[in-house]
């Protein structure tokens, strides 16, 4: 199956998926707005107030604009660089949480390889409301099942590689985060990868999405939780200053 993006699709999931942030903050500016012909606040400061909420509501769209639309993360060339070995003998795992945007995509760029997707979504730990509203509307890859985020049901050192593309910063506690990276390196062979890609807690973030960059983590946080649940290697490549691509093993 082939699935087509639309033009700007990565901006309309975000205003779409964080509809609850905008219109806060736009109620906030509308607030403000009112406010200065009651109160006398210096007119520097008034304008300032205003110019922040501004930047706090559009920025986020541009980024994402160029990171999700038009840098071409979507045709996946960063993948295929990678120059995974493709074969009927391969397994492969893309693990999400429950929004899917990725696995039509792997599976055309390793058709020959077996490809088992598995959603660790649980209500009641993965609260965020914007991974609640992206559930709705997300494709459903066939025989995708669900799991919880402490538990693969798959045997010892039996998968090649593990995609983890924009999912497991919704595990927000580390020693969730580091219990499922174990399960991750128990599954994986000897000589298998886990691929994660992930916003960072960066300076590059923070400029592209102000207070919101505190919904993703540290490079060295995740550092930790690989280091503590047994891996060895750790490598990151940039794709775009506000994103990053980890090749673990």
């Amino acid at each position: 199956m082939e699935v087509k993006r639309q033009n700007f699709q990565g901006v309309l999931n975000i205003l779409s998926f964080n509809r609850h942030f905008y219109v806060f903050g736009l109620i906030a500016l509308a607030l403000i707005t009112g406010s200065k012909h009651i109160f006398n606040s210096p007119e520097g400061l008034y304008w300032l107030v205003i110019l922040t909420f501004i930047y706090g509501l559009t920025m986020p769209l541009f980024v994402s604009a160029y990171v999700y639309d038009l840098s071409g993360f979507y045709n996946f060339n960063w993948l295929k660089q990678m120059k995974i070995e493709d074969d009927k003998g391969k397994f492969n795992l893309n693990i999400n949480a429950g929004f899917d945007e990725t696995s039509y995509i792997i599976e055309s760029i390793l058709p020959n390889s077996k490809l088992q997707v598995y959603d660790f979504y649980n209500a009641k730990q993965h609260t965020e409301p914007a991974i609640i509203r992206a559930r709705k509307v997300s494709l459903v890859y066939p025989n995708t099942q669900q799991i919880n985020s402490n538990s693969i049901p798959l045997n010892d050192d039996s998968v090649d590689n593990i995609f983890l593309l924009s999912a497991i910063h919704e595990i927000r506690r580390q020693d969730e985060k580091v219990q499922f990276l174990k399960e991750c390196r128990r599954v994986c062979k000897p000589n298998g990868n886990v691929i994660m890609v992930e916003h960072l807690r960066d300076f590059p973030n923070f400029v592209a999405f102000t207070i919101g960059f505190t919904h993703f983590f540290s490079k060295t946080t995740w550092k930790k939780a690989f280091e503590e649940a047994g891996f060895t290697s750790f490598k990151e490549t940039k794709f775009t200053p506000f994103m990053s691509i980890f090749n673990c093993n």
